[in-house]
C-alpha cells in the first residue's frame, strides 16, 4: 500500500505562487516508469489534470497551465512539489498528487487524500 501525501498552505494570495509538497512513501519515486502528478478539482470546473513528473525528472504540463506550473522534485526525500505561479482566485480547488506505474499518467492507481488550496486576499 502506497501513501502519497499533499502538503502546504491552504490560504494563497492573488498574484502569489500556489506551492505543494507530496511525499510519498515506502519506495522511491525514481522506480521505472513511475509518473506523479498533479491533479485539481473546483466546483465550477471539475477535475483537470495539470501536469506530471517521470521516473526520470522529465515533465509534462497541461498546455492550458503549462505557462504557470512548475513540477520538481527532491529524490532523497521522495518528494514531487508542485508550483502554479500568478493565481487567481479561479485557482481555488482541492489538489491532489497521484501515481501511474505505467508512466501514462492516465491510470493513477495510488491518490493523495487531497487538499484544500484557497486563493483570496
Amino acid at each position: 500500500q502506497v501513501q502519497l501525501q499533499e502538503s502546504g498552505p491552504g490560504l494563497v494570495k492573488p498574484s502569489q505562487t500556489l506551492s505543494l509538497t507530496c511525499t510519498v512513501s515506502p519506495g522511491s519515486i525514481t522506480t521505472r516508469y513511475y509518473a506523479l502528478s498533479w491533479i485539481r478539482q473546483s466546483p465550477g470546473k471539475g477535475v483537470e489534470w495539470m501536469g506530471l513528473i517521470s521516473y526520470d525528472g522529465d515533465t509534462y504540463y497541461s498546455p492550458s497551465l503549462k505557462s504557470r506550473t512548475s513540477i520538481s522534485r527532491d529524490t532523497s526525500k521522495n518528494q514531487f512539489f508542485l508550483q502554479l505561479s500568478s493565481v487567481t482566485p479561479e485557482d481555488t480547488a482541492v489538489y491532489y498528487c497521484a501515481r501511474d506505474p505505467s508512466g501514462l499518467g492516465y491510470a493513477n492507481d495510488y491518490w493523495g487524500q487531497g487538499t484544500q488550496v484557497t486563493v483570496s486576499s
